[in-house]
C-alpha cells in the first residue's frame, strides 16, 4: 500500500514487506499444489493395479473434475458463509453506532488508551474518528471484529479460481495418459509431476520467505510419499493381496 505524504511524495506503508494476508497468486499456487498431489496419487494408485490405459485415463479425468468441483464448492460455501457472518456483524456494529454514539466513542477511546495513548488524547482521537460515520464504522469493524468493511471478496470469483487452479495441477500427471499408456505413461507422469512440484514448492517459498531449495524439496518429498503410498495400495489390490 502506498500513501501520499504532505510533501507529495509517495510512501510505502508496508516497508517492503510481503503481503501475508493472502491474494489470488497464493491461492492459485496452493490450488495447483492440491491438484498435483491429489491426481498424481489417484492416477498412480489406479495404475499400480495394472488396468487398461482407458481405466487410468478415466480415473484421472474423474479425479480432476471431482477435485476441482469439490474445491470450487468448498471455497464458495466457505466465503459465502464468512461474508454473510461479517456483513451481519458489521450491520450490528452500524446499528450500535447509530443508537449509542457516545458509548461507542468511549469504547473506542478505551481501546486506544490501552494501546498507550493518554486518556485525553485517546478521547480526542476517538471523537475525531466518530465525527465521520463511514470512518467510524470502518474503525470499529477493524478494532472490534478484526475485519475491513471493504474486504469481502466474491465467492463466485474464488470458486472459479479454485476450480481452475486445481484443474491445472490435476491435468499435469494426467496429460501423458491421453497419448500413451503403461509404464511409459507412468514414468512420464512421475517425471513431469516432479518437475512441476519442485516449481510449486519454490513458488510457495516466495510467500513464506524460506529457502527455495528446502521448500521445493519438501513439496517433492510429501508428494512422493502420497503417490508412492497409493501406488503401493493399487499394486497390492491388483495382485489380490488386499
Amino acid at each position: 500500500m502506498r500513501v501520499e505524504s504532505s510533501d507529495n511524495q509517495d510512501l510505502d506503508v508496508h516497508g517492503g514487506h510481503r503481503d501475508v494476508t493472502g491474494g489470488a497468486h497464493r491461492a492459485a499456487v496452493f490450488g495447483i499444489s492440491d491438484g498435483l498431489v491429489t491426481n498424481v496419487s489417484l492416477i498412480l494408485g489406479v495404475a499400480g493395479a495394472h488396468p487398461a490405459t482407458s481405466a487410468v485415463r478415466l480415473a484421472g479425468l474423474a479425479g480432476l473434475m471431482a477435485g476441482a468441483c469439490s474445491m470450487a464448492i468448498g471455497e464458495y460455501v466457505s466465503m459465502k458463509a464468512q461474508g454473510e457472518l461479517i456483513s451481519r456483524e458489521i450491520a450490528v456494529e452500524a446499528e450500535e453506532l447509530r443508537r449509542n454514539p457516545v458509548g461507542e466513542t468511549k469504547e473506542l477511546a478505551v481501546l486506544y488508551e490501552r494501546r498507550g495513548l493518554s486518556k485525553e488524547l485517546a478521547l480526542e482521537v476517538a471523537k475525531a474518528l466518530m465525527a465521520h460515520p463511514v470512518t467510524a464504522l470502518e474503525v470499529h469493524a477493524m478494532e472490534e471484529l478484526g475485519v475491513a468493511t471493504d474486504s469481502l471478496g466474491s465467492p463466485w470469483k474464488a470458486a472459479v479460481a479454485s476450480f481452475a487452479s486445481f484443474a491445472v495441477g490435476a491435468f499435469v500427471p494426467l496429460a501423458a495418459w491421453l497419448f500413451v499408456g503403461g509404464a511409459v505413461a507412468v514414468m512420464i507422469s512421475i517425471v513431469v509431476t516432479a518437475i512441476v512440484t519442485l516449481a510449486v514448492g519454490a513458488s510457495l517459498a516466495y510467500f513464506t520467505g524460506r529457502s527455495y531449495v528446502i521448500s521445493a524439496l519438501r513439496q517433492l518429498i510429501f508428494s512422493a510419499l502420497a503417490s508412492g503410498l497409493t501406488y503401493l495400495v493399487g499394486y497390492l489390490v491388483g495382485r489380490g493381496t488386499i
